[in-house]
């Protein structure tokens, strides 16, 4: 449940929209990473039309490790440039394990729900997934190691 709710904060059903956009990273590097209104419309829709339903679906907590980022700690944390991350359109998630993060992946393949692409991230180390206002391409793929 949520404790505590700032006044500017969103709750919708199962996510705080301002902690979406929370790092760890951030912090230790001092970075701001509080996302302008465009990018926080852009988490509320990602939320209200993949998420939300995601985890309806799921039946259980899902933690997402990284949703909006700025330019700065996209370039940080060697984030594509082009990255869905910076615009609030986009969030890693992660049930806690591989086996529930690979259950997670196929319940999104499974569920007819609209995305743009669906990444198995290292083995199912966590889940990438992301959705566009316009057209989404549906594409499930693989990221097996960080870019050099």
């Amino acid at each position: 449940g949520v404790d505590h709710v700032e006044p500017d904060c969103e709750t919708k059903k199962y996510f705080r929209i301002d902690k979406l956009w929370r790092s760890k990273t951030a912090r230790t590097k001092g970075i701001n990473n509080n996302p302008p209104e465009c990018d926080r419309n852009n988490l509320i829709y990602l939320v209200d039309n993949l998420l939300d339903e995601v985890r309806e679906r799921y039946g259980k907590p899902i933690k997402v490790n990284s949703g909006d980022r700025s330019p700065l700690l996209n370039k940080a944390i060697n984030g594509s440039p082009s990255s869905d991350h910076v615009h609030g359109l986009a969030a890693d998630l992660d049930t806690g394990t591989r086996e529930g993060n690979r259950k997670l992946f196929n319940i999104i393949i499974d569920s007819g729900l609209t995305f743009d692409q669906l990444i198995n991230e290292k083995d199912f180390s966590w889940v990438h997934v992301s959705l566009k206002r316009e057209i989404n391409r549906k594409m499930i793929l693989k990221l097996w190691t960080n870019r050099l």
